[in-house]
């Protein structure tokens, strides 16, 4: 059966919406949004043009972080992923789901297997590394499973729709240097549009 393409942003903020807000649990939150997301990213005219693309400006040109949506317990942005960009091993501190809009992205995952009780200090050991295609979503687990790396190794941008229970903007986070075993706090201080 074909997924109807006029399924769009405003549809699933408030489908996602109505979920937060009844507070469901890890299991049901990704059982009841994945299909959610699965039908946005399917549409291809879910997310306006502007949001498709690289910056073109600052420290990261070849990178676009998009906020579409901001409220309480769901932030949703568009991440483009230039030729060539990637992030290094990084951890949320929220819950998560990223949907493959356009194009395809190497996503590494990684475990860490540390007691957690060095300051700077982490130990990762690689779990899994898949390439992420059009319509594939990816379920981000707090503390059990949300470290990962990101890569485009084609020639054209990777679009992801990224899905969080809180803003990305000032929460305290880590990056992670698997091959030194360390790991240092970061925060996302703004986004492309805003």
């Amino acid at each position: 059966m074909a997924t109807p393409t006029t399924y769009g942003l405003e549809e699933f903020v408030a489908d996602m919406q109505e979920l937060v807000r009844s507070r469901p649990d890890q299991g049901t939150l990704f059982d009841r949004g994945s299909p959610y997301l699965d039908r946005l990213i399917r549409n291809p005219n879910a997310i306006p043009e502007e949001f498709r693309h690289p910056s073109g400006r600052g420290r990261r040109p070849n990178h676009g972080s998009w906020a579409l949506h901001r409220s309480d317990g769901l932030f949703v942005s568009s991440v483009v992923w230039g030729p060539g960009d990637g992030i290094d091993p990084h951890d949320h501190q929220t819950w998560g789901m990223i949907g493959i809009f356009q194009n395809a992205i190497q996503e590494t995952r990684y475990r860490r297997t540390d007691r957690r009780d060095r300051e700077g200090y982490a130990v990762l050991e690689k779990d899994r590394a898949m390439l992420m295609k059009p319509g594939e979503i990816s379920l981000l687990v707090p503390g059990e499973d949300e470290i990962h790396r990101m890569d485009n190794f084609s020639d054209r941008p990777a679009v992801e729709i990224h899905v969080y229970g809180k803003d990305l903007v000032g929460l305290p986070r880590h990056m992670y240097d698997p091959a030194n075993s360390a790991m240092k706090g970061f925060k996302s201080d703004k986004f492309d549009n805003c």
